[in-house]
């Protein structure tokens, strides 16, 4: 079950953050839980968060406040396109703490996080086939770890 899409604030209790370089536009942050079934086949919980950008004038229009549920919900977009022409690299799909890119084929997949009004919108993902760089990813930390705990205790 998704929870409803609830507003955040920054430390400062703003609800729209205006842009560092251009303080006409800002943005909105808005999280949801949602409840997922990995590829193990266990259930997950993960909070996901999206931005609402558009200019300051117009995001005032909305009259948020911090906390505040909202209707519609958070969907996730998978592409082979970059979302970001400027910085491609900011919606890298990353495979948990392992950063290692997912990949099919050699290619990028690129993973973004959108609100919208809708409650019926369906996540649109993309299966990485790189599975093995990733586990060698992952092999390799645990190694140092170990490493390091073995190092930090020694005799």
């Amino acid at each position: 079950m998704n929870s409803k899409v609830k507003v955040t604030a920054d430390d400062a209790g703003n609800v729209i953050i205006p842009s560092q370089s251009n303080p006409e536009w800002g943005y909105i942050r808005v999280i949801q839980d949602r409840m997922f079934i990995d590829d193990n086949g266990f259930a997950r919980k993960k909070t996901l968060s999206a931005l609402i950008p558009g200019l300051v004038t117009d995001l005032k229009g909305f009259n948020w406040k911090n906390n505040e549920e909202v209707s519609g919900s958070i969907v996730v977009r998978e592409s082979f396109e970059s979302f970001n022409a400027k910085e491609p690299e900011r919606d890298y799909k990353i495979a948990g703490k392992s950063g290692i890119v997912c990949c099919q084929d050699g290619q990028p997949i690129y993973r973004k996080s959108f609100y919208t009004l809708s409650t019926d919108v369906k996540d649109f993902t993309i299966e990485h086939n790189n599975g093995d760089a990733i586990k060698a990813a992952y092999v390799i930390s645990k190694e140092a770890v170990t490493t390091t705990e073995t190092s930090d205790f020694a005799l």
